[in-house]
């Protein structure tokens, strides 16, 4: 058997009593800003429990041990930058142009990891830290968090789909005020925009993450793949070809254990016992 992955910017850690694991960015230091091996790391660590049937969701977060304040993620770490004193010239615009590619393959792996993905939010989630989280599923954060795109404060912009992403969640005017002006935004006025699935006290966050990790831990895994691809690529294309995605995804959903658990427990007037088959 291959050793386990180490990893030096994140940890992940199996709750087996949840049937999920915890993935921390664990650079306290830098307010778990992201390099990319950061992103790397967090990709190949997701990749690591795709096909481990013992963790059937995945929680995303910022290291519980924080040094200086509490961050999910901060943003791009700007102190790692290898570019300063570049020339403009035609073949460093390509270098970095390819550079951005990178960054943009490690954001949509993570993105594309068949099972649920939650971002649990406690204090910073700014630039690409909350691009992290746009390509999570579920979003639960606490009343003390802050959500923002500085970048132009830096002259750059959000460059990591924020542009991109975002505008699909809360709209163009909302978007152009985050991105051109750099502001911070409290956690209530961003579950008032409905981007935050679930907002939780301070005092209650670990405990709420726990709780609801461990639900889809323990619910029909099969069933959430579907739901997930379906919504993932179905809404990405016309009415008729998503419907066509619900349709295939119905006949795959049908054939799996868990429905077949789901049904039978409904019938005999049970609580289902789903094995994420």
């Amino acid at each position: 058997m291959s050793e386990p992955i180490k990893f030096e910017h994140v940890k992940i850690e199996k709750v087996e009593e949840g049937n999920y694991a915890v993935l921390s960015i664990i650079r306290p230091d830098k307010l778990n800003a992201l390099q990319n091996k950061t992103l790397y790391e967090i990709a190949k660590a997701l990749e690591s429990v795709e096909v481990d049937t013992s963790v059937r969701c995945v929680v995303l977060r910022g290291t519980k041990d924080f040094t200086k304040k509490r961050a999910f993620s901060a943003g791009a770490d700007l102190s790692s930058r290898g570019d300063r004193g570049i020339p403009l010239d035609m073949d460093n615009i390509r270098h970095r142009g390819h550079a951005m590619f990178l960054r943009h393959k490690y954001y949509d792996l993570i993105e594309e990891f068949p099972k649920p993905l939650i971002a649990a939010v406690d204090g910073y989630a700014l630039g690409g830290g909350l691009e992290l989280v746009l390509v999570c599923d579920i979003v639960i954060a606490s009343k003390r968090s802050q959500f923002g795109f500085p970048e132009i404060k830096r002259g750059i912009f959000p460059g990591n789909g924020g542009t991109q992403r975002m505008i699909r969640h809360l709209g163009k005017m909302r978007v152009n005020r985050m991105v051109y002006f750099g502001e911070h935004f409290t956690a209530q006025q961003m579950d008032e925009w409905g981007f935050i699935s679930f907002l939780v006290d301070d005092d209650q966050f670990e405990d709420f993450v726990h709780e609801k990790a461990s639900w889809l831990g323990n619910a029909a895994t099969n069933a959430l793949y579907v739901i997930k691809k379906c919504i993932q690529y179905g809404t990405q294309v016309p009415l008729n070809v998503g419907l066509q995605f619900e349709h295939w995804g119905y006949a795959l959903n049908t054939t799996s254990k868990d429905a077949f658990e789901g049904v039978r427990a409904f019938n005999e007037k049970r609580p289902p016992k789903f094995e994420g088959k």
